[in-house]
């Protein structure tokens, strides 16, 4: 019988020990502990951007991945996977975990800022206008009853917008139209065939672009902003602060060695200053 109670005790005892450990929370492992555990990186990416991203010999290159390739070797990373994505793809994907953060440059503005966890920046993101080379459009006005062009879904989308309602409230026409193309060079495409008459986006892929083909583009003024000074950054999912605050580390690294300042020369052709903080609006991740 003291047998049998002993066995019987010991069963409820493990059954209590077993209700026990499931009554304790799981340990939930981060993306950023994933990534150093397996030794693989997976990022969404958007080769159309250049000089930030784009396709040459069959491979991704420029300056973020530059900067990509720091990060991968900062966190031991063997294996990165780089989906080259449209951009319209880019945001929805990283929240439905389809790659570990974005590794294409996002443009900070408040309404993503209170959905996606930001990186500290890697460029400056002024927007600008860029016309062809000769054309009479010289400030922001100038721009009322013209064709204006930029990426659908990007940063510089309600940029656009909100400069053709000022300058109807200024009163003026505003543009005669907005077009949105799927990818930037798109814009540039239709900017040198005479189908728009401006491109809208952030200076340095402007810059670079206007310099390297400086027969057929030029510069033509900056687009006023209120507030905050706008910048490029990259994303993770706001769960994933860790993961952000760790890249933010590297970047950060980079700037105060002379890594990035080093890499800005090689694809813009002139340096940028990265701030460490004031880069997010109010009420951001």
């Amino acid at each position: 019988m003291r047998k049998t109670n002993r066995t019987i005790f010991g069963i409820l005892a493990g059954s209590a020990c077993l209700a026990l450990v499931a009554s304790q929370p799981a340990f939930a492992e981060t993306t950023l502990d994933k990534i150093k555990r397996t030794g693989e990186l997976t990022v969404g990416t958007e080769a159309a951007f250049p000089p930030f991203e784009f396709v040459k010999d069959g491979k991704i290159v420029g300056y973020g991945s530059d900067i990509l390739a720091e990060v991968v070797k900062e966190f031991g990373v063997k294996k990165l996977n780089q989906l080259d994505l449209p951009w319209q793809g880019i945001l929805p994907g990283v929240l439905a975990g389809k790659f570990d953060f974005v590794a294409t440059t996002v443009g900070i503005n408040a309404e993503r800022a209170k959905r996606y966890a930001y990186t500290m920046p890697i460029a400056d993101g002024l927007p600008y206008a860029m016309k062809r080379k000769g054309d009479k459009l010289a400030k922001v006005e100038d721009l009322n009853g013209k064709v204006v062009a930029t990426q659908l879904a990007s940063s510089t989308e309600p940029v656009a917008r909100a400069l053709d309602a000022k300058l109807k409230a200024a009163g003026g026409t505003g543009f005669k139209e907005l077009k949105l193309f799927t990818a930037y060079p798109e814009s540039y495409v239709a900017l040198a065939n005479g189908e728009v008459d401006a491109v809208l986006q952030p200076l340095p892929s402007l810059a670079a672009l206007v310099k390297d083909k400086s027969d057929v583009f030029e510069l033509m003024a900056p687009i006023p902003q209120d507030g905050v000074h706008p910048y490029l950054a990259w994303v993770t999912r706001p769960d994933d602060k860790d993961l952000r605050d760790a890249i933010s580390g590297v970047i950060r690294k980079m700037r105060d060695d002379g890594r990035l300042v080093a890499l800005q020369k090689k694809w813009f052709g002139f340096e940028m200053t990265i701030p460490d903080q004031d880069y997010l609006p109010p009420g951001a991740l």
